[in-house]
């Protein structure tokens, strides 16, 4: 039995664009991990007739669950719960145990801010204490609960799962809601199903495209098989989604890619280059020197817990004159090859190596734009060097598209992936 579900987004800030919706494709990816079928994903503003429309929209369709974020605040324009509560038919009731629970998580706020009319503070946050009757309440993880709420008796439809806007706390929240007996029971006989996902570097999707027509010619049909590619930080991710009796197809179909992109295939496991590196750098010292990329490859490697083991720092050396001071860069080889240039990035490997006595660096250097390109070195143009002192050492240089936010964030992947050839020994060309 396939389970299918509705995300409904609300708040006027998220519609209007002032802010990004971030619940959405993270709600889609869990529904995903169930196995249960994202019908469709819609944003509504704070109107209790909006809401409504989106409600019925989505019953209307036929899907087991609903689940919704935001609308769930102290303040007037936050109707979620009462919209829900009406159109599931269940009156509200103010339930005193959360009434009390979310007294204590404002008593701080009330300490800090002592000017403010408690009172008036709690008064105002009761209104969150108000749940369907029927209902399963969500401890919150801010001062918001969330509910889990199934029609009412002797009435048909979805089962609404009712959660806060700020992702910290949806997040930390869904878990609860996911075993509550409301939602096991509206997603209850829903397949089975295992995901697989194969991460590729250095191809376009074209390609994976091309090798999934030889699949079907040589496999036979991959009906068996939910495939989706995608292309993700100048990377290719091509993942299925299958139950247990298509293993062997899949199988097959990551023998075939294997065989097809021998050096492209750097992960048959869905890890990423990020954690991979991560992994890789266990008893090394790696340093960063950067240009174009400002930092963001030094936050990169930064990201993970544990990051200060093995970075050792990094130099944002953004001038010619911060090239040469900071890193020992020659001027007269910035003069002779310019800023951007195979021998500049390497002369800022060798200056960070010395720099932060590391055993590895890498070194960004590029023209992101809009402006400062030229018909040698058109806007996008990056070169970079890994550099090891045991002798190991890549220097690439190439032209990548996009838009200034895009050559920088390329330019990382790009610096990530050198990284690791350089730790496993690969010398394939990127």
């Amino acid at each position: 039995m396939t389970v299918r579900a509705g995300i409904v987004v609300t708040g006027t800030e998220v519609l209007s664009g002032k802010i990004s919706d971030r619940n959405g494709p993270w709600l889609a990816e869990r529904l995903f991990e169930m196995g249960i079928d994202l019908a469709h994903i819609t944003i509504c503003g704070d109107r209790r007739e909006d809401m409504e429309a989106q409600l019925r929209f989505l019953a209307d369709e036929g899907v087991q669950l609903i689940v919704t974020s935001g609308g769930l605040g102290p303040t007037a324009d936050d109707l979620t719960g009462e919209v829900v509560a009406d159109f599931q038919g269940r009156p509200l009731e103010l339930d005193s145990d959360m009434e009390a629970k979310i007294g204590r998580i404002l008593e701080p706020l009330m300490k800090r801010f002592q000017h403010l009319d408690r009172d008036a503070v709690l008064e105002a946050n009761r209104k969150q204490a108000l749940v369907p009757r029927g209902a399963t309440p969500i401890d919150p993880a801010g001062t918001a609960p969330g509910l889990v709420v199934p029609p009412a008796e002797g009435r048909e439809g979805p089962t609404i799962v009712v959660m806060p806007g700020p992702p910290r706390e949806l997040q930390a929240m869904w878990p609860v809601a996911v075993e509550t007996d409301a939602f096991q029971a509206a997603v209850a006989g829903r397949p089975t199903y295992e995901e697989r996902m194969l991460r590729l570097f250095g191809i376009p999707e074209s390609e994976i495209a091309e090798t999934l027509r030889v699949a079907e010619r040589e496999m036979g049909s991959l009906d068996g098989l939910e495939i989706t590619t995608c292309l993700r930080r100048g990377e290719v991710e091509l993942s299925a989604r299958f139950e247990p009796p298509a293993e062997a197809t899949w199988d097959e179909l990551e023998r075939l890619v294997a065989e097809r992109h021998q050096h492209a295939l750097y992960s048959r496991d869905g890890t990423g280059v990020d954690a991979q590196v991560a992994d890789l750098l266990a008893g090394h010292w790696v340093a960063t020197a950067e240009s174009c990329t400002g930092g963001l490859l030094a936050a990169r490697l930064t990201e993970r817990p544990g990051s200060s083991a093995y970075f050792a720092g990094g130099v944002v050396s953004y001038s010619n004159e911060a090239k040469s001071e900071l890193l020992g860069v020659d001027s007269s080889l910035i003069e002779r090859h310019g800023a951007v240039s195979k021998e500049v990035a390497e002369a800022m490997a060798d200056g960070a190596l010395a720099r932060f006595e590391a055993d590895l660096a890498v070194a960004i250097t590029g023209v992101a734009g809009p402006g400062g390109g030229t018909e040698a070195k058109p806007v996008g143009y990056v070169c970079w060097c890994v550099k090891g002192t045991n002798g190991e050492c890549i220097v690439r240089d190439t032209v990548l598209p996009g838009d200034r936010v895009e050559i920088r964030d390329r330019s990382t992947t790009v610096a990530m992936h050198l990284l690791r050839r350089v730790l496993v020994g690969e010398k394939a060309p990127l």
